[in-house]
Formats: C-alpha cells, sequence, structure tokens
C-alpha cells in the first residue's frame, strides 16, 4: 500500500510504498476512503522537522532534558545511537479520515466488514490506503453522510470537545479567536446550540467564510479593534465564553480573551497558543480558564485508546468515541456543513502537491481532503532489495519480528554487520516501520505478517522482538515451521505459556536439534565476562542487586498483564539470570516482598526485594524500585564469593577487590553485552544447531520470576520446580 511519511530528521515528505498494517485484536482494519489534511496541525509537525537539531532541541526542551540524563547513565555513543534511530524513523501523517471495514479483530462487537465508519487518531487514522485503528477509534457513518463529510469527523470532535468545555446555553454570547478549520467548525457548532457568535481572524478570507457557515458578527483583526467590536456586540458586557482556536506562539489570543469576556465567564484554549496568562485582567473578573484535551475524554489514555477499555456511559456520557459520533449526526441532519469547509481535492497519488500547496502558501486553503481508490489491490510483502541474496550456504539467514528502537539500535546492526548472516525478511506490525528498517539494514523484502518469513525456505532463523505478549506465540509458531529461534526478553508472560513453549521446544528437538534463544544479554557483557573471570569457581557467592529504575508509566502497555507483563515478567528476569550466570547454581527457592506504599492491601509489583537461594549455596538479593530518581545511577551489582568482592556500576565502571588490593575498568559507554550476545548466538545457530545458553537455564529464570509471584501471594518462601531438558543447548 502507500502512505505519507515524514522524515523527523529532514522533514521530507513523501508518498512511500509499504506493506499494510496487520490487523490486532480490539482493533479493525479499514481500507481508506478519504482523509482530511489537518493543514494547520500537519504545518506545524513539518515546520518543526525541518529545523535545525539545535531548532528541534529550543521547542521540545523537555526531550532535552531526557536525553542528558541518558548521557549520564548510558554514556555518550549510546545514547547517540538511541537519538539518532528516533531520529531516522519516519514519522506518519493524518489523524482524521474514512472508509470500509475490512477485518474485524477479536474482542470487537457491533461492526463487521463492509462497514463504513470515521477513523480517528495520530499513528492510527494516518494518510495510507488501508488502516488499523483500535475499536474506540472508530464510528459508524450514517447513510446520509459521505467518505469526504466523514473524514472531517475527528477534527469536528475536536472542535465539539471545546465547545463542550465552555458549556454555552441557548442565547448567550460566544467570541471565536482563529477561524482557521477547528475554529469554522466552533463557529457552526455554537450556532448549532442556540448562541450569538462573534468570530475573528487576521485573515479577511477567513472572515468572510465564517460569515457564510453562519458567522454573526466577524472581524477582522488586523484592520479593527477586536475587544471594541466584542463591547459593541454584547452591549458593553463582554462574552459568556470566548474559545481560542488560533494556532500561534503569540500569547496575543490568551491576553484578547481576558479583555473580552465578561466578569465570571470563561475562556477555552482549543489551538495551541501562547499560554502566559495576564493574571490582572483574569484576577479582576475571576474569569476561569479550560485546556480543551483534544478529541475528548479518552484522549491520551492508553487503557482507552489502545486497551479498548470505555468509559461508562452513565458516568462519561462524552468520550473521543461519542464525540466523532454525535458530529457525524449533526452532519446526517444537515447541521454541520463540512462541504463548504473543503476548498482542494487531490487524488492520494498526488498527496504531495496538497503538502506543496500548504507549505508554499499559493493558495488559500481550509480543508483539504484526498480521496482513494478503495478498489485498489494490496500486498502484503514488499520487496526492498532487487531480488533474493540468501545464497551462501555458510551463512544464516535472518527473518526479524520487530523493529521498534531496541531492535533497531542493540540487535539489528549486529547482525547486518555480521559476516554469516543474511537478513532475509523483515515483519512490523506497521508498514512503514517495516519498511523503513528494511530499507536502513538492508533486508530483501518487508511484510506485516510473520507467515511469509515461516513459509520462506530461505531464512534459518526467527529473531522475535516484539511486544511481550506476543513472544510465547511467535516463538512457538517459530519452532513447529523448523527455525532457530531468538526471542527477546521476555520469552514469555504466563505460566500457561511457559508450559506449552516447553513442549514445543522438546517437540522441536525429535529428529534434529533446533536452537533457542533468549535476549538475555547481561551475561555477555565485557564487564562481566571479567567479573565472572574474577569470582572463584564452586564456593558460593552472596550477590546483592540494586536497579534504580525510575518513574515507569502506569499507562504503559508493559503494565497490562495481557501484554507486558510488568516490570516483574517484562525486565526483572534480566538481573536474576545474571545471577544465575554468576554463581553458576540454579535456583530452588525464593522469597519476595513488595513495597505497599501504605497500604498493606495494594502491594506494588514494580517495586519488590527479592531473595533468590540457589542449590549451590548462593543467595541473590535483587532490589527493584521505580521510586527513586532517574537521574541516578541506574544499575549496581554487588558480588562477594571465594575472598573476591566486586562492584558493576551501570556496565561502565568495574572494581574488582582481591589480595587487599584493587582494580577499575571503565568505559566511555555502556556495553551490555547484545554484541557479543548476537555472537554467540549466530554461531550457536550456524555451527552447532543450538542456542548459547542451555534451555533449562532460560526456563529456569521464567520460573523464578512466577515463584515470586506466588510469593507475593503466600507472604513465603516458594520452591522453584527442578527442569531438565534431555538435549543440551550446549553441545
Amino acid at each position: 500500500m502507500k502512505q505519507v511519511l515524514q522524515s523527523v530528521d529532514t522533514g521530507d515528505t513523501v508518498v512511500d510504498t509499504v506493506p499494510p498494517p496487520t490487523l490486532q485484536d480490539g482493533r479493525v482494519r479499514v481500507r481508506t476512503a478519504a482523509s482530511l489534511i489537518s493543514a494547520g496541525t500537519e504545518k506545524m509537525l513539518i515546520d518543526l522537522a525541518q529545523k535545525s537539531m539545535v531548532g528541534k532541541a529550543a521547542a521540545r526542551p523537555d526531550l532535552v532534558k531526557k536525553v542528558l540524563n541518558k548521557v549520564r547513565t548510558e554514556g555518550l555513543w549510546t545514547t547517540f545511537q538511541k537519538v539518532q534511530t528516533k531520529m531516522e524513523k519516519p514519522m506518519p501523517l493524518g489523524y482524521s479520515a474514512a472508509g470500509i471495514v475490512e477485518q474485524v479483530g477479536e474482542d470487537v462487537y457491533g461492526l463487521q466488514m463492509g462497514d463504513r465508519v470515521a477513523m480517528a487518531g495520530a499513528g492510527y487514522a494516518n494518510h495510507a490506503e488501508v488502516n488499523v485503528v483500535p475499536k474506540n477509534l472508530v464510528a459508524e457513518v450514517p447513510d446520509a453522510v459521505g467518505f469526504e463529510e466523514a473524514a472531517y469527523g475527528t477534527v469536528g470532535s475536536i472542535a465539539l470537545q471545546g465547545v463542550r468545555l465552555a458549556e454555552p446555553q441557548l442565547g448567550e454570547q460566544v467570541a471565536v479567536i482563529g477561524l482557521g478549520l477547528i475554529g469554522l467548525l466552533t463557529v457552526q457548532l455554537l450556532k448549532a446550540n442556540g448562541c450569538r457568535v462573534i468570530g475573528m481572524d487576521l485573515d479577511s478570507g477567513k472572515v468572510e467564510r465564517a460569515r457564510e457557515v453562519g458567522l454573526d458578527r466577524g472581524v477582522v483583526s488586523s484592520k479593527e479593534d477586536p475587544e471594541a467590536a466584542v463591547e459593541t456586540f454584547t452591549g458593553g458586557r463582554g462574552t459568556d465564553h470566548t474559545l481560542i482556536t488560533a494556532g500561534t506562539d503569540s500569547n496575543a489570543p490568551i491576553e484578547q480573551a481576558g479583555e473580552m469576556t465578561r466578569r465570571k465567564g470563561d475562556v477555552v484554549v482549543v489551538g495551541k497558543v501562547g499560554m502566559d496568562i495576564p493574571r490582572d485582567a483574569y484576577y479582576h473578573k475571576e474569569l476561569e480558564v479550560k485546556v480543551s484535551m483534544s478529541y475528548g475524554p479518552g484522549r491520551y489514555d492508553p487503557s482507552y485508546e489502545e486497551g479498548g477499555v470505555d468509559y461508562p456511559y452513565d458516568y462519561v456520557r462524552w468520550t473521543e468515541q461519542r464525540n466523532m459520533q454525535a458530529v457525524l449526526d449533526l452532519m446526517a441532519q444537515d447541521k454541520l456543513d463540512v462541504e463548504a469547509l473543503t476548498t482542494h481535492r487531490f487524488p492520494f497519488d498526488e498527496a504531495l502537491d496538497a503538502y506543496g500547496l500548504i507549505q508554499e502558501g499559493s493558495e488559500p486553503h481550509v480543508g483539504i481532503l484526498l480521496d482513494y481508490d478503495v478498489e485498489k489491490p494490496q500486498e502484503e510483502v514488499v520487496r526492498v532489495q532487487a531480488g533474493d541474496t540468501h545464497v551462501l550456504t555458510d551463512r544464516l539467514g535472518v527473518g526479524f519480528a520487530g523493529a521498534g528502537n531496541y531492535a533497531s539500535v542493540h540487535l539489528i546492526p549486529h547482525m547486518q554487520d555480521h559476516a554469516r548472516t543474511d537478513l532475509v525478511g523483515l515483519c512490523t506490525a506497521t508498514g512503514k516501520s517495516a519498511k523503513h528498517a528494511a530499507n536502513s539494514f538492508g533486508f530483501d523484502y518487508c511484510t506485516t505478517d510473520l507467515q511469509p518469513l515461516l513459509d520462506d525456505d530461505a531464512i534459518d532463523a526467527v529473531f522475535i522482538a516484539t511486544r511481550h505478549s506476543t513472544h510465547a506465540e511467535f516463538a512457538i509458531r517459530a519452532l513447529e515451521a523448523g527455525k532457530h529461534v531468538f526471542v527477546e526478553k521476555p520469552m514469555v508472560v504466563t505460566k500457561e505459556q511457559l508450559s506449552t513453549l516447553r513442549e514445543a521446544y522438546e517437540a522441536s528437538q525429535e529428529g534434529h536439534q533446533t536452537g533457542f534463544m533468549v535476549g538475555l544479554n547481561r551475561r555477555f557483557a565485557p564487564m562481566v565476562q571479567e567479573l565472572t573471570e574474577a569470582v572463584p569457581e564452586g564456593q558460593p557467592a552472596q550477590m546483592i542487586y540494586r536497579v534504580n529504575s525510575g518513574p515507569i508509566d502506569t499507562d504503559s502497555w508493559l503494565h497490562r498483564p495481557e501484554e507486558g507483563g510488568g516490570m516483574l515478567v517484562g525486565e526483572m528476569v534480566h538481573f536474576i539470570d545474571l545471577m544465575q550466570h554468576l554463581c553458576g547454581e540454579r535456583p530452588a527457592e525464593v522469597y519476595a516482598e513488595s513495597l505497599t506504599l501504605g497500604r498493606a492491601d495494594r502491594a506494588d509489583h514494580d517495586n519488590l526485594s527479592i531473595t533468590v537461594y540457589f542449590d549451590g549455596g548462593s543467595t541473590g538479593m535483587l532490589c527493584y524500585n521505580t521510586v527513586g530518581d532517574s537521574g541516578a545511577s541506574k544499575e549496581r551489582l554487588e558480588v562477594y564469593g571465594g575472598g573476591t568482592v566486586g562492584a558493576l556500576d551501570d556496565f561502565r565502571r568495574l572494581e574488582i577487590t582481591q589480595n587487599g588490593s584493587t582494580s577499575t575498568s571503565r568505559a566511555w559507554s555502556q556495553d551490555k553485552g547484545q554484541p557479543n550476545e548476537i555472537e554467540a548466538t549466530v554461531e550457536a545457530f550456524r555451527e552447532r544447531g543450538c542456542g548459547p545458553v542451555p534451555f533449562d537455564e532460560l526456563v529456569a529464570g521464567m520460573q523464578v520470576v512466577f515463584a515470586v509471584q506466588e510469593s507475593l501471594q503466600v507472604g513465603e518462601a516458594v520452591d522453584i520446580p527442578s527442569y531438565t531438558v534431555e538435549y543440551d543447548s550446549i553441545q
């Protein structure tokens, strides 16, 4: 399919051919019929992307602070790689569209193939021939509403949410500052609500268009005094409500609003404007200021937008989705005229001409629509290279699932540079990510479906770096297809998945050996290897591991049990595995306690103290917390055993004390072992048909995690069941 993409690095806008996105549970796949270019918002994004690095930094000081923290803890080079990878990834444009439902995912009710829907959301309702959209961000289109009208559904919801915050009553007088697309929609919604509306804009053309859609009084603020006009319009009383729908860095709109609004009135900020509120004007009138949050309740809430959890109708009457449905109903009743706002239409193939119009400002424009061919066939696999390159039998043909920031920085580059790998096929959930990564790293083709990788005889090994919830399923499918498997941690998110994966692995060993590896890279770090050599073998060790993870967003997908499993499942297995590796023993028993945050019945599973007892007498204590300052170092590991003390700080400093003397190793940037991990995995898969770490060790790490969950429930130590597999991964 084709999609409009923008380079965050250069600001260049392109229409690229990418695989269509894959359908997921709780989502619908839609063939796009029309999409609306939000000229103001999208031009702002393009202008930001076209700024220099200094300009971008000045515009986003919040991100600069995060980068500086990364430099302190991870080093300059590692941070540079991460930032560069993010900058190179293309950004999808568009957030308001309409089309026809092609497929319906699990847990989606009330929609079926062939239904006409409006779509919302940046990253979902893209300017693309096919979109996959969460169920709470689609709304059925009434029969009386065409696709072009329905494409206005999202921007109409933005305007409607601003009106809802104002709570206007019949006969009230309202000012609208800024008569662009959102302002024109706002005027119509206020008129439908029985209000008298005065609007103002610097552009006389926009003021005239607002009059055509019902504005009672228009003010060209570059030629006349808006405050004087409001004085006359309201008989000296001031407006009951003032809605700011302009887009500017200037503080003028917020200052004007304070002067023209009556005492005890309110100001609703819908557009992105300066927010240095002049205290005197607002204080003496006791004005209320409200900032509208885009489409309505649910916006920026991952549980609503991505997780599909709707708010109860009786308690949250209007949500993003219900606002969008209300806008579509108003169109069907001829109370909201969006056709009058459409100034330009372009076939989707000519989308770049539309953006040229916006950038050059060569013609007045408001609503710019892109029209699509809904009958056009779509290719699920997009070839990047001219032909197959996997022709050397002594090289490992690699298929890769997932190309997020971690995989793009720490995994794929090491395989790209490896002398004995061929990058054959790449699969990601979104086509734009697949195409970008396939181009960047030299894969033969890209897709959004795992099956082509499993069916490809040129692929010997499948590397999986997708969301945690998919790890077990994808790994099992790859094993059943006879592929070697590397799966990023965690290997599973539930005990049931672990049992099923064990069965699949054991079955895969019958008749031939299939390699299996989990991305537990820390054991391969150079400083860990140095530490391992320093601690005498065969003697019990005491290990103390402190992890200062920093605050974790509770709305993150990592915390959803069905997706990420929380920090215990998704992250702590790293540190448990490293302690297991250092002592060379198997975990036998575990006891865990959690931070209760003042309530004994509310255990916090992100902040844990875990003690692991190993079968050779060693103990490991993990203190994992998210309540510290992320500006401090993240990881510190201390190992005591056999007359040796080792202290590892953030994989950048290692102290080893033996016989009364201390040696210190330092590194400019972190190396947590990913290069060595990839080297060991490729060599094991290619040469020995196995993984570099025994399978039962990989299983043991997950068993500890699930035993921790049980220990937290019962309040006592829990035994770790022993597990051995007939086939040794390191023979």
